[in-house]
């Protein structure tokens, strides 16, 4: 079950991680196929969501309460359970902005290993832009046992002695920030509260590319020859680097870590979700301005 026959998508190294809005339109009856929303702005799935979504927050839900991480396994299986997703469910993940929550998402889901997770190309920007159906309806999925897995941080995500390593190795990092965050004179992204951190700047070593440069006006993502023009013709990656990706917080980077596995294949991508907010505020690290 897969959305392939797209050209656009068959040029990607995993061609079934994205669907298209007619691929998802005509499974919505499907029920085996769940669309997870999760979006920067916690209050819009209430105005209205792609019938049969549920609503996955990206704080609520994804994060412990007590400390800083994400939820162990068993408070996973009950938060996924309770939405009616198990461990056999397509996941289709959408969101607002570009799909910078729904890639965030998708990379938390995947240090539980769920097996099928894509994400919708265009997000819910696309699906509002052709005038498919919103509802406000709860809803209604039974609750299903998802048995408990261990999360496994040790393939996709990066931690900070490991991005010292890296940085101090010289190896390769995306800072996927602002240009205005990367040269230090803004510790949030324009337009957004200045904070997180006690010091402005980058990580040794790091190369800038704003994580929406992967991606077209209508919110889908650049096709495979533009992407390999920005990472590999721009700045250098190949697909057998060690890469960790990061910016302030680790959903913008999520993005990035998303085009760079799943849509150009690389083996290795790391996502640092301490990111800047952890970086910058750390005694005894470097930090670099241009």
């Amino acid at each position: 079950m897969s959305d392939t026959d797209n050209p656009k998508f068959a040029a990607y190294a995993h061609p079934g991680m994205l669907v298209t809005t007619d691929w998802l339109a005509d499974n919505l009856d499907n029920p085996n196929v769940i669309p997870v929303e999760s979006n920067e702005d916690p209050l819009l799935y209430d105005t209205g969501h792609i019938p049969g979504a549920v609503n996955l927050d990206w704080h609520l839900d994804l994060n412990d309460p007590l400390i800083r991480d994400y939820l162990q396994s068993a408070d996973f299986s009950s938060v996924v359970g309770s939405k009616g997703i198990s461990p056999d469910s397509t996941l289709v993940f959408y969101g607002d902005n570009f799909n910078w929550w729904a890639t965030y998402a998708l990379w938390v889901v995947s240090l539980f290993g769920h097996r099928d997770v894509r994400i919708l190309d265009g997000g819910r920007m696309k699906w509002e832009a052709e005038g498919r159906p919103l509802t406000t309806e709860a809803t209604q999925r039974a609750a299903v046992d998802y048995p408990a897995v261990e999360r496994d941080d040790s393939q996709i995500r990066a931690f900070l002695p490991m991005v010292l390593d890296h940085s101090k190795a010289g190896e390769p990092m995306v800072d996927v920030r602002s240009p205005e965050e990367f040269r230090g004179e803004r510790l949030h992204m324009p337009g957004y509260p200045n904070e997180g951190s006690t010091r402005g700047g980058h990580i040794p070593h790091a190369s800038n590319v704003p994580w929406k440069r992967a991606a077209n006006d209508d919110g889908t993502f650049k096709d495979a020859d533009a992407l390999r023009a920005i990472y590999e013709a721009e700045v250098g990656l190949q697909a057998d680097d060690d890469v960790i990706t990061y910016c302030r917080i680790g959903e913008r980077s999520s993005h990035t870590w998303f085009v760079l596995t799943h849509l150009l294949g690389y083996g290795s991508v790391r996502n640092y979700d301490g990111s800047w907010t952890e970086y910058g505020n750390t005694v005894g690290v470097p930090i670099e301005k241009p």
